[in-house]
């Protein structure tokens, strides 16, 4: 039977001092309620009626402006379309039985870019829905005007700020992949639900990262049902984020779960070069990610000079390189039928995770200049794979032993390479 509720507003606290009872219920062997359930027959009812089967805290605004110290400047973690996030802590003496953990309180900004709906969409999906890839909603806050989400904090913040953040510490290519691994999971779970979710705002922002590095999806509030029956799509205003959105959702206003596919293929670009979908600072022709590296990809001989991250320092196998970037390019396939299911996607990056990185480096390595020279020298010979095969085996050889006192000049260290490499080549 369809819920009968709506929340257009919610109920006011008549005392403050009273709080909410905690809601644990008993887990519901019914289908997940959607948004489409709710009608505009009934206003009086709490919000915690409708989510049957949820374990969400309903917090009041003073429980939650004690534990973040009234929103205190020194707890801010950063703030999105949805507003502000702080920090904060809540243990049983803001309500018996909680467990004592830190937690990241956002605050509805009632002037920015997203409202009550998207508000209300996140707790309707994350009240529902548990998966270890997707961000625990705790509870929330409803009164009068405010509206408030309360999560579990993550330590390690988003994975745009931990890719792109100034001097923060490259990401080694096993994190690149656990990263990518943990969030195809979490959309392979939306989208393989009794009742399937298409994410619809999937990128480097809203995946929030845990002490380990293990990934979660938040930031549910443009999440939809995917469609039911004979439907194909679903159709809807286009919202998203320039960048990761799909064309033919762009295009067409027609969403489903290859949108999301989509949007991973650009996080999965993003990972591998250590780029922003989108970065005004650079060339014209670079601005956008997807244009850029598409035609690197269909160019293996150019593909892992001018395609990966920098900062990874080459270090990472060159094959689990290859097979990630075609994988990202079959999932950016201008057709949404040619790109694969999220559980493909998980068996194809899922060895790719502990592969040895073919270049190993010591404790003394120079930077060699000239590699594009050398290159062009052993494509003259014929032998570009001899090419690859030797340069590792020098680059080895020159790890220096920790009692060594030899310093070779840039120069001799080229003039040294260039003559070792014509003679394995011959």
């Amino acid at each position: 039977m369809k819920l009968q509720y709506i929340f257009s507003r919610c109920f006011k606290i008549e005392n403050p001092n009273l709080k909410p009872k905690k809601v644990v219920r008993k887990l519901s062997s019914s289908p997940r309620f959607s948004l489409l359930d709710l009608s505009s027959s009934t206003l009086s009812e709490d919000l915690s009626i409708s989510l049957a089967g949820s374990y969400l805290h309903v917090f009041t605004l003073q429980e939650l402006k004690m534990i973040t110290q009234n929103f205190s400047s020194s707890n801010f973690l950063g703030e999105g379309g949805f507003g502000p996030v702080h920090k904060g802590f809540i243990d049983d003496k803001i309500r018996p039985g909680l467990k004592a953990q830190p937690v990241a309180v956002k605050l509805l900004d009632l002037d920015g870019s997203q409202g009550h709906r998207e508000w209300l969409t996140e707790v309707v999906f994350l009240g529902q829905l548990r998966h270890p890839h997707l961000v625990k909603l705790i509870g929330y806050c409803c009164e009068e005007e405010h509206r408030l989400l309360v999560y579990e904090y993550m330590p390690r913040g988003s994975l745009e700020n931990q890719l792109y953040r100034r001097y923060s510490i490259s990401l080694p290519w096993s994190t690149r992949m656990k990263i990518a691994i943990g969030a195809a999971k979490g959309l392979d779970f939306l989208h393989e639900a009794e009742n399937p979710v298409i994410y619809r705002d999937f990128k480097a922002s809203n995946i929030l990262l845990d002490s380990n590095y293990s990934p979660k999806l938040s930031d549910f509030g443009l999440a939809k049902d995917g469609p039911e029956g004979d439907d194909t799509h679903v159709s809807t205003r286009i919202m998203g984020t320039h960048g990761y959105a799909a064309p033919e959702y762009i295009m067409t206003g027609h969403l489903t779960t290859a949108s999301d596919v989509y949007s991973f293929g650009v996080v999965l670009l993003e990972l591998l070069t250590g780029r922003k979908s989108v970065d005004k600072n650079r060339p014209h022709r670079e601005q956008n990610l997807v244009e850029w590296a598409k035609p690197i990809i269909k160019n293996p001989r150019k593909l892992l000079s001018r395609l990966m991250d920098p900062r990874l320092e080459g270090q990472y196998p060159e094959m689990g390189a290859q097979k990630a970037a075609a994988l990202a390019y079959q999932c950016l396939s201008h057709s949404p039928k040619l790109r694969p299911k999220m559980s493909d996607v998980i068996k194809v990056l899922e060895p790719l995770k502990d592969l040895e990185d073919s270049i190993q480096i010591g404790t003394f390595l120079f930077s060699v200049l000239g590699d594009g020279d050398l290159e062009r020298d052993s494509e003259k010979k014929g032998s570009g794979n001899g090419y690859h095969k030797r340069r590792r085996e020098i680059q080895e050889s020159r790890i220096k032993s920790p009692k060594s006192r030899v310093i070779y000049s840039k120069n001799s260290l080229n003039e040294n390479l260039r003559k070792r490499l014509d003679n394995g080549l011959k």
